[in-house]
């Protein structure tokens, strides 16, 4: 009989009994980067809803603006 058939084995048993762990320890990974990765997209997000918000409350002043310009000078 080899003897080193027998520690090929029980290499191969630590690894297919180590793999859950690894596996494990490999989602959590990602699960942490996703979840990093998410939370600045939100803020990022968040920081260009505001400005588009402001924009747009300034385009809606400039509009308002026109309409009452147009209706004083229609009534003079």
């Amino acid at each position: 009989m080899d003897m080193d058939s027998g520690f090929a084995g029980e290499g191969l048993f630590f690894l297919v009994a180590l793999l859950p762990f690894l596996i494990y320890v490999a989602l959590v990974v990602f699960l942490i980067y996703f979840a990093v990765k998410v939370i600045k997209f939100m803020n990022q997000k968040t920081k260009l809803d505001q400005e588009k918000n402001r924009h747009l409350a300034e385009l809606v002043r400039v509009i308002e603006d026109e309409k009452v310009n147009k209706l004083n000078e229609e009534n003079r």
